[in-house]
């Protein structure tokens, strides 16, 4: 398969919008329902402007959506698989602490 820069370049967005701790909180907080940002901020010591920029990145990626109900914005997370890939995540995360522990032993 010839390499298509394009199509590496669409992936590696989407990546470098997972590419922060508060991003990726986000999307586990948004992995069961719809949440309001006054309530995401309420789970962080991070000010609702930021927690707001991290939203929009998420948002122009397409991993969240949002929707406006009078003067609150909730969101919403649109690509659950994404769920997956974190749990691949804690997997690398979790043999890596083994072997750091087997060469301790």
């Amino acid at each position: 398969m010839p390499y298509d820069p394009t199509q590496y370049e669409a992936r590696a967005q989407v990546l470098k919008a997972l590419a922060h701790p508060i991003r990726l909180w986000l999307v586990t907080q948004l992995q069961q329902q719809e949440l309001c940002v006054c309530e995401l901020v309420d789970g962080t010591d991070v000010d609702i402007s930021t927690i707001s920029k991290h939203l929009s990145q998420l948002k122009q990626t397409g991993i969240v959506s949002s929707r406006r109900q009078g003067k609150q914005i909730f969101y919403r997370l649109e690509t659950p698989c994404l769920l997956n890939s974190l749990s691949c995540v804690e997997t690398v995360l979790e043999r890596n602490a083994k072997a750091s522990s087997a060469l301790i032993k």
